[in-house]
């Protein structure tokens, strides 16, 4: 059944248009100050680790900031734990330590005082 609407095509067609687009014939736009299409920025940011709302607010209360040489292995412990099939990881950088959501590449909370700390619901462990 193929029915049109003024603006709504049918399930149909959609999906006809949708499976024959390919990633090469999407045009895709630059923005005029970077030179990076919008895409390419997407993809650029997708792989990287994130840090959830509790996370960046520990760091703001405890004072911890953290460098681009610690984020760089922040995102290798993350790829590392993912290859071993990890899904909450506790993730040591020099005297830091965080709490690895795997599937979402997302930091859950940071600790800078890891001298009684306890971390449970953890499935493995990386020092990096």
């Amino acid at each position: 059944m193929n029915i049109t609407n003024k603006n709504f095509v049918s399930i149909d067609e959609m999906r006809q248009k949708v499976q024959g687009a390919n990633a090469s014939n999407l045009k895709t736009e630059t923005n005029g100050d970077s030179g990076k299409s919008f895409d390419r920025v997407l993809w650029d940011t997708a792989d990287r680790v994130k840090f959830s709302k509790h996370a960046e607010k520990r760091l703001e209360m405890r004072n911890i900031s953290i460098s681009e040489e610690q984020k760089a292995r922040l995102e290798d412990a993350a790829e590392r734990a993912m290859e071993k099939g990890m899904t909450e990881s506790l993730v040591m950088v020099d005297d830091l330590a965080f709490i690895l959501n795997v599937r979402n590449k997302t930091i859950v909370t940071a600790v800078n005082d890891t001298s009684n700390a306890v971390f449970t619901n953890i499935d493995g462990a990386i020092i990096n």
